[in-house]
C-alpha cells in the first residue's frame, strides 16, 4: 500500500541539501543576469559604430534588457525569501510550492496551480 501523504510530502518538502542547490542556483542566475545586463549597458564597440542598428535591432536590445532585469529582481526576490525563511510558499494560496517546479524555476513564488490561474487571467 502507497502512503499518500509521504509521497505528498517529499513533492513539497525541501531537504536542506535541495535548499542550498536552489540557493547556489539562485546566486548564479543573478551573477548571469547582472553580467548580461552589463554587457547591454556597455558602450558601443567600434564596429558597432561601423553599421547602424536598425529598429528591429534595438528594439530586440530593449527587449533582452528589459527580460534581464525582470529575472534578476525575480532571482533577487528569491534569495530574500530564502534568507527569511519564507522560501518555497506560494504567494497566492500559501501552500507550498512543488519541489520539482522549484528545481526547474527557483525564483517560482506561485505553485503550479495558482501560476495556472494567474496565466489564464492574463
Amino acid at each position: 500500500m502507497v502512503n499518500h501523504q509521504t509521497i505528498g510530502d517529499r513533492a513539497t518538502h525541501l531537504s536542506p541539501e535541495d535548499l542550498a542547490a536552489l540557493r547556489e542556483n539562485l546566486h548564479e542566475q543573478h551573477l548571469f543576469r547582472q553580467e548580461q545586463l552589463r554587457q547591454i549597458a556597455a558602450p558601443p564597440r567600434a564596429e558597432d559604430l561601423l553599421r547602424r542598428r536598425s529598429a528591429a535591432q534595438a528594439e530586440v536590445h530593449v527587449k533582452v534588457a528589459a527580460s534581464a532585469r525582470m529575472v534578476l529582481a525575480d532571482v533577487e526576490a528569491a534569495l530574500r525569501r530564502i534568507a527569511e525563511g519564507r522560501y518555497g510558499t506560494c504567494h497566492l494560496c500559501r501552500r507550498p510550492v512543488e519541489r520539482d517546479r522549484l528545481m526547474i524555476v527557483p525564483q517560482a513564488r506561485y505553485c503550479a496551480r495558482c501560476q495556472q490561474v494567474r496565466e489564464a487571467g492574463r
